[in-house]
């Protein structure tokens, strides 16, 4: 079992810049992970994703250049900076753990979620 517990969000102007952190328990981190958002009355959709070793990575064409997912192992910790956001980035932002090795993008393949932290972007 892991728990997963994301932090970091908050509400900031156009332009700005976030990062979201996802601290996950257990004893060891053997997970690929990814971030994933929900917008109000919208389905939740992929936004990033890291392999297990952090060799690879993977973004959505909408985040692409802007946002960057990386992870410390030693801290069990995975990251998403946010940088020049934009009020369509709006949404809550989930972390999720992947039993896997390599980057996945679909939801049914992540294990385990954390609750939510959400981003707010002001225009």
């Amino acid at each position: 079992q892991v728990q997963l517990v994301e932090s970091g969000g908050g509400l900031v102007q156009a332009g700005g810049s976030l990062r979201l952190s996802c601290a996950a328990s257990g004893r060891t981190f053997n997970y690929a992970m990814g971030w994933f958002r929900q917008a109000p009355g919208k389905e939740r959709e992929f936004v990033a994703g890291i392999s297990r070793g952090g060799g690879s990575t993977y973004y959505a064409d909408s985040v692409k250049g802007r946002f960057t997912i990386s992870r410390d192992n030693a801290k069990n910790t995975v990251y998403l900076q946010m940088n020049s956001l934009k009020p369509e980035d709006t949404a809550v932002y989930y972390c999720a753990a992947s039993s896997g090795v390599v980057v996945v993008k679909v939801e049914y393949q992540y294990d385990y979620w954390g609750q939510g932290t959400q981003v707010t972007v002001s225009s």
